[in-house]
């Protein structure tokens, strides 16, 4: 019996590690980088009119580091040098930095902005790299960019990134599928809002706006990149395919409505005031002759309307032959409102109080710019000219057109003095 219990503890003492030996490691079988979860995060669209179309960010669960990271390709500051100079001729820098995402995400709820988040099913060994190269990104030395508002974004960053670790996947996948819109059409509903804001986009972009856009261009918008990854694929395991998209979550929904799927058609509305318009200036040149009200009434209303369409022209001249704003080139409403309408406005005074000579300018100018105006209604039928303007020219024509007759008027039938 004592020699069993002898064995017994030599046997513990034995197996027993001795002080200072070190435990073997725990073998892990898990891949590299699969610890790591990729989200893509959407806001919903803000009160701004930058904010209109929403807007994105990458997050990045780390555990072994204990971050979570949201990485933000939106940032740009009004403080910047030159910055109005640079808006203006469309070299806008915006830059990338990452922000915990707890904080990240307080600050839209914060501005009722919806928020949504998709983790996204990548290989692990794609995670590392989306990780490194996004902390490459926000180094000083690489996080800016030349900000396009179509072309290079926000969104087109993220969906750029994703892709780059999946070897071109969603732009395989996405390239050939028409999305049925066009720039303009994203443009117009999203800013449907602020009618001001809708017109003068409506009159600075060109025909490039209204080209089809592929899946893979439709992107740019935050919102459609959320819609368009849910249809991407990656391989799976034995020849099979899974989603990109493993799963998908609200965080915070807004109150505030969303924009509308289509854009408004305010054609009708922009043609009653270019009725208005030419109506009143034909209306107020025939009691120009007797009736000092009627000149002075004329001479306002012309003015103002030759000063806006002369400064509009003059805008998208200088939009298209001195910026970057690509969109803005071969803009076919500068046949509707140009830069002859400026102009027009040194002779309205002597043309509306009869002098002779003023009154031969004044209708000659204003019978040119309604006869370009009528140019570019025309060619409309051409297949060449594709460019969406049907409301500038529903607006523009008929008040040329009435301001051509209302000098006419007065050149045969001049006011008296």
């Amino acid at each position: 019996m004592r020699l069993a219990v002898l064995a017994s503890v030599l046997g513990l003492l034995l197996a027993a590690p001795t002080r200072g030996a070190a435990l073997p490691e725990p073998v892990s079988h898990a891949e590299p980088g699969s610890a790591l979860t990729v989200y893509v995060m959407t806001f919903g669209p803000g009160r701004a009119v930058w904010e209109r179309f929403g807007h994105n960010a990458i997050w990045i669960h780390d555990p072994a580091q204990g971050t979570d990271q949201a990485y933000n390709y939106g940032l740009f500051d009004f403080r910047q040098e030159n910055f109005v100079l640079r808006f203006v001729r469309g070299q806008m820098w915006y830059w990338m930095a990452g922000f915990p995402s707890e904080s990240y995400i307080s600050q839209y709820e914060r501005d009722n902005r919806s928020v949504w988040v998709q983790e996204l099913d990548i290989p692990p060994a794609a995670r590392i790299e989306l990780q490194r190269f996004l902390q490459w990104n926000e180094l000083p030395e690489h996080r800016f960019y030349h900000y396009d508002y179509y072309r290079d974004n926000c969104s087109t960053r993220v969906r750029d990134a994703i892709d780059r670790v999946l070897g071109g996947a969603i732009r395989r996948q996405t390239l050939p599928l028409p999305a049925g819109t066009t720039y303009r059409f994203h443009t117009q509903r999203l800013t449907a809002n602020d009618p001001l804001i809708y017109t003068g986009l409506l009159v600075a972009l060109g025909e490039k706006v209204d080209r089809p856009l592929s899946a893979w261009e439709e992107m740019f918008l935050p919102l459609s990149l959320r819609e368009h990854l849910r249809k991407v694929t990656l391989p799976g395991p034995n020849g099979t395919t899974i989603p990109l998209v493993k799963s998908e979550r609200t965080i915070f929904e807004s109150t505030a409505p969303m924009p509308p799927g289509a854009p408004p058609n305010w054609v009708a509305g922009y043609l009653a005031i270019g009725l208005a318009i030419g109506v009143a200036a034909f209306a107020l040149a025939r009691g120009a002759r007797e009736g000092r009200g009627s000149r002075a009434g004329l001479l306002a209303l012309v003015g103002v309307w030759s000063l806006l369409a002369g400064l509009a022209g003059v805008v998208m001249t200088g939009l298209w032959g001195f910026t970057d704003h690509v969109m803005a080139a071969s803009n076919e409403n500068l046949l509707q409102l140009n830069p002859l309408s400026l102009l027009l406005v040194p002779f309205l005074a002597g043309a509306i109080n009869g002098k002779a000579r003023s009154t031969r300018v004044a209708s000659g100018l204003a019978t040119g710019i309604a006869v370009l105006g009528a140019i570019g209604l025309l060619i409309q039928l051409l297949p060449a000219f594709g460019q969406v303007n049907g409301p500038v020219i529903a607006l523009a024509l008929p008040a040329h057109l009435g301001v051509a007759a209302a000098f006419w008027s007065l050149r045969y039938e001049p006011p008296t003095r």
